[in-house]
């Protein structure tokens, strides 16, 4: 079960520092999603989320998105779609409160069930502890903690007709 850390006003007096994170929401051609599994402790406790993480100093949302991409499944190969959701909230990461703002950005990949292979390394460096690629019926029965809440709803409304980010 995870516990909330209380989440101040960003910049107000006693709230932890901003850490600025870019997301990719990754869809292969089944529009399943892919998540890598994090076993944390408290208080994020153990959780899905797609892949991405904190921007590196003078890097913009996209490029941020794409690298995190890159580093967390090895693919240079992706293009982002376009923002399609933004979201801020306190976590505990590399052992200190942080208020995460993030930006998450739609992409594809071509290839079903695409494997991630040569990253494990990295996936140990930063706690990733699985990954898979999740249906929208499997993320709408799942007990699982997926981050952020409400994930298929967000994708469906991405993939609606008429909507700016055009589902390839």
């Amino acid at each position: 079960m995870t516990h909330p850390v209380p989440d101040p006003a960003p910049g107000s007096p006693g709230a932890p520092p901003l850490r600025p994170a870019a997301r990719v929401v990754l869809l292969d051609p089944d529009d399943r999603v892919l998540l890598m599994r994090y076993d944390d402790g408290p208080p994020n406790g153990p959780h899905w989320a797609t892949p991405g993480g904190g921007l590196e100093p003078g890097e913009d949302y996209p490029g941020g998105a794409l690298r995190e991409l890159a580093e967390e499944t090895g693919w240079t190969d992706i293009d982002l779609l376009g923002q399609v959701y933004e979201r801020g909230h306190t976590i505990e990461w590399n052992g200190r409160i942080v208020h995460q703002y993030e930006r998450f950005y739609l992409a594809r990949t071509v290839v079903p069930r695409r494997a991630i292979t040569g990253v494990e390394a990295m996936h140990a460096a930063d706690t990733i502890a699985a990954w898979r690629w999740w249906t929208l019926a499997e993320l709408d029965s799942t007990s699982e903690v997926i981050w952020p809440q409400g994930l298929p709803t967000l994708i469906r409304n991405a993939l609606a007709p008429g909507t700016a980010v055009p589902p390839t």
